[in-house]
């Protein structure tokens, strides 16, 4: 309690954990800030049962969005650090990705409507060597949609969770794993993928084998591209005009290989969905953007359905801003810690401070520098609602 209270209660980002032992709530040495995170105990599954409990921001429909990316602490120097892997990060200019050694996590939060850097994290998982990453996700998004449903925020009759990934999952494979559950897959994909439409039927009196697949569709050639079944036009005050195009019942080209080598005897299924093709006049700093493709794991989509979806897939942006502050404020990455098992516990203590500072959005005010501009009425940060939560902090009850 006290290391938490202290990670929110201090003057600035957080540089090194140590420092939080001269903060006026942590009322203990720093010999037992360490020891608390190297032996001690943390009841996970009631804190994730707590955090799906709470009230949870929803989309302007009432439907709840959730989005699933992994960061990474990063620990190259790190040798005797158990349970590292090769993470994938990107360097300052185009091609300079680099895999460099640390632990990975997969982080779920849910989202809010318009423009935010808040989200509501519910849960987080080190993937491990040994992980099917894609099977792991699917169980952790099972285990979270169901928690929600425990907790009374989803119901028979409610529309479906709305899952939003980025282009490093293979969202048609977590459609497939996720299937009996009520929820839609959003996921962006490269641009250089081939899907394939269903085959047209066959005409009467032919036979022989029927075609496993029909048409392609490739994303870089536009001449395999047929009529879309919906396109809207958008103005955006950021991107300018935004045209989305879709195209419905599409589908990968599945070979008994990495993960479907397993997969019992028999045809391979096929996965169908609508892909949507979004492209924007310009990006900030970007003059001539790409066009960005995504997948839902659904058919039928209006054109009212084509706009909540682009719409909602720019909100899964939201979590990289929660990362940044996580990591550059809160101080997530920033301790050496030495085994993997420690890392989860101040992973832990990090989304418990995170969510407290969600829940004290309301009482904050706004402590602005003076060459700060003053928010908007409900529109604070939460690195300015973390300035201000000292105040707030000794105006609440503390545990004994």
């Amino acid at each position: 309690f006290e290391l938490t209270d202290a990670l929110l209660c201090t003057d600035g980002p957080v540089k090194t954990l140590v420092e939080l032992s001269l903060a006026p709530e942590h009322r203990r040495g720093h010999g037992a800030l360490y020891g608390a995170l190297n032996h001690g105990r943390l009841e996970v599954t009631r804190l994730r049962r707590t955090l799906a409990g709470l009230p949870l921001p929803r989309a302007a429909d009432g439907r709840i969005v959730l989005a699933c990316d992994v960061s990474n602490w990063l620990r190259p120097d790190a040798a005797t650090s158990a349970e590292r892997l090769f993470c994938h990060t990107y360097g300052r200019g185009r091609g300079s990705a680099q895999m460099i050694p640390g632990w990975p996590y997969s982080v779920v939060a849910a989202l809010e409507t318009g423009r935010t850097s808040w989200t509501a994290l519910l849960d987080a998982v080190r993937l491990g060597p040994g992980d099917d990453e894609i099977a792991m996700t699917a169980t952790q998004l099972r285990e979270v949609v169901e928690r929600l449903r425990a907790a009374g925020h989803w119901s028979e009759g409610d529309l479906p969770v709305l899952i939003v990934l980025d282009a490093g999952y293979d969202v048609t494979r977590l459609a497939f794993l996720l299937a009996d559950l009520p929820v839609e897959l959003l996921g962006r994909m490269r641009s250089d993928r081939v899907l394939y439409f269903p085959p047209s039927p066959q005409p009467p009196g032919k036979v022989g084998r029927k075609p496993k697949r029909g048409e392609e569709f490739k994303f870089e050639d536009d001449t395999t591209w047929p009529a879309p079944a919906r396109t809207t036009t958008s103005e955006t005050s950021r991107y300018g005009q935004a045209v989305a195009t879709a195209w419905e019942r599409l589908h990968p080209l599945l070979s008994r290989r990495s993960a479907w080598a397993d997969y019992p005897e028999g045809e391979l299924p096929v996965i169908s969905g609508t892909v949507i093709r979004l492209q924007v006049d310009h990006l900030p700093g970007d003059r001539d953007p790409r066009p960005v493709w995504l997948w839902w794991s659904s058919i039928g989509a209006t054109a009212a359905d084509v706009d909540r979806l682009w719409q909602a897939f720019l909100r899964r942006f939201d979590l990289e801003h929660t990362f940044r502050l996580i990591k550059q404020t809160l101080g997530w990455t920033r301790p050496k810690l030495r085994t993997p098992e420690a890392a989860d516990r101040w992973t832990w203590l990090v989304i418990v401070a995170h969510t407290q500072l969600r829940l004290a959005r309301p009482l904050a005010e706004d402590l602005r520098r003076p060459w700060e501009q003053s928010a908007r009425p409900g529109r604070l940060t939460p690195a300015r609602v973390r300035r201000g939560f000292r105040g707030l902090h000794g105006k609440t009850p503390q545990p004994a």
